[in-house]
């Protein structure tokens, strides 16, 4: 079970105490989370980043290789 709890409040300076506020939330957040859960939870987040890299890959193509030309050997 993933717990929904609020996101901690990070300084301007991000100091060493921000880094421990984020750790001891995220382990709230998943600490009764099953494998499968957690796994879950990482891919959810990750595809926003995914479909970003996607389509720059697929601007660089468009660049590297224009419509008309064979692809570079």
């Amino acid at each position: 079970m993933i717990h929904d709890i609020q996101k901690p409040t990070i300084s301007p300076q991000f100091t060493i105490d921000d880094i421990h506020k984020i750790r001891e939330w995220h382990y709230e957040r998943l600490k009764d989370a099953t494998v499968q859960e957690r796994i879950d939870e990482i891919r959810r987040q990750a595809e926003p980043g995914i479909r970003a890299i996607e389509k720059l890959k697929a601007e660089r193509n468009a660049i590297q290789n224009p419509a008309g030309c064979p692809p570079p050997l």
